[in-house]
């Protein structure tokens, strides 16, 4: 999980002053471009996840919060819990070497490649008892389709 490169776009700063020019998206425009719904959106504001401004009741989100929800996304994507994701972004730290960042995601990752793998072996040993098991019906099938010699007597 490529966490410090995201991170270093800003990703994961504390900082929540916008430069100036900084584009700011509604939260329709973020649900759209990368396509979670709303109620996502909104709920990985209420876990801690994503921090967008607000104009009144309208939430703007900077660069910041489009870089923290592509990490959240590419963690979901590869099976990492919303608490694993927020663990390790929350280590961000943009004026440090972020060595323990590093140590937990890789940790993290390890974990979750095993566990993977693990998946991977027991869907590839379903998927030969399946095939070998729709091999034989075929054969039954085709047993049972064929035209039977007739016996003249």
């Amino acid at each position: 999980m490529k966490l410090i490169s995201a991170g270093e776009t800003a990703a994961n700063t504390n900082n929540m002053s916008v430069e100036p020019g900084e584009d700011l998206v509604r939260i329709g425009e973020m649900s759209k471009k990368y396509g979670v719904t709303l109620r996502t959106l909104r709920f990985y504001e209420d876990k801690g996840l994503l921090n967008p401004q607000r104009d009144g009741s309208t939430r703007l989100y900077t660069r910041r919060d489009k870089a923290r929800l592509k990490l959240i996304l590419l963690g979901r994507k590869v099976g990492f819990s919303l608490r694993d994701v927020k663990q390790m972004m929350d280590l961000y730290d943009p004026t440090g070497s972020n060595t323990k960042q590093l140590r937990l995601a890789l940790d993290k990752s390890e974990k979750q490649l095993a566990r993977l793998q693990k998946q991977r072996a027991l869907i590839d040993d379903a998927i030969n008892e399946l095939s070998g098991s729709m091999s034989a019906v075929r054969q039954m099938l085709a047993e049972r389709s064929a035209p039977q010699a007739s016996v003249a007597g």
